[in-house]
């Protein structure tokens, strides 16, 4: 049984590893994303959208280990639990990989328009807490830390304020003449997508708690995801629950 045991730790460490280093991926395209999104950089938005793929291969890589542990190992109840909780934060980490290239897409489509020094500030700041709290998320779970983990509730709560606050911003940017419509449409998208990363580092760190607590993530409250601002062609999807990657 004690070998048993050190087995299934070899196996899960692995697996926990291989899907801290597919989070990082993530984490390194956020910054870039904003990059392009800020300097117009639509050799970078390329590779970064071709590049996409690696991630989602990746992703299968650490989905498919994961199975085989339950497949082929029948893992103990605590053993079990973390498991279970990879299998969703490889989602968590490929959605928000997604939406970061819909920021790369984004900036594709309002290339060649100026935006003003504060909507430019606040996509920067977007950009680096989003970036820091998928960073947080990757901490706790390296260190299977249920306080680091709690913490992100309130990095997430300053990412939803800088997104009203562009939003507000667009409002007024658009009113004085600034930007066009479809302009404010995309750049209100690349707010969700960059809110929704957020969401999902939130939930990575609910996982986390599983895995160091046993307690289930109370998804009895009411769902932030109210409205979804995009798919890839640009269109307003109003609907709960989605996330607007493509």
């Amino acid at each position: 049984m004690e070998e048993l045991r050190k087995g299934y730790h070899h196996d899960l460490e692995a697996a926990r590893n291989d899907l801290v280093l597919l989070a990082a991926r993530v984490v390194e395209v956020i910054p870039r994303a904003t990059s392009v999104l800020l300097d117009g950089d639509l050799e970078l938005a390329n590779i970064l959208i071709s590049g996409d793929a690696e991630i989602d291969a990746h992703s299968v890589e650490v989905e498919e280990r994961c199975i085989q542990i339950l497949a082929l190992q029948a893992p103990v109840a605590s053993d079990l639990r973390v498991v279970l909780a990879l299998l969703k934060m490889i989602a968590e980490i490929e959605r928000s990989g997604d939406l970061a290239i819909n920021i790369c897409k984004a900036a594709r489509r309002i290339y060649g328009h100026e935006l003003d020094p504060k909507l430019r500030g606040i996509i920067s700041r977007m950009g680096e807490q989003a970036a820091a709290e998928f960073t947080a998320a990757i901490d706790a779970l390296q260190a299977n830390d249920a306080g680091k983990a709690a913490a992100l509730d309130d990095m997430d709560s300053y990412l939803d304020a800088l997104q009203k606050q562009f939003i507000a911003a667009i409002f007024e940017s658009q009113a004085a003449g600034r930007i066009d419509l479809q302009v404010a449409v995309q750049l209100a998208m690349v707010a969700r997508f960059y809110e929704r990363i957020g969401d999902h580092a939130v939930n990575m760190g609910e996982r986390v708690l599983y895995i160091v607590t046993g307690k289930v993530p109370d998804h009895s409250k009411p769902d932030r995801r109210q409205v979804t601002l995009g798919d890839d062609t640009g269109a307003i999807i109003l609907g709960p629950g989605a996330d607007g990657a493509t």
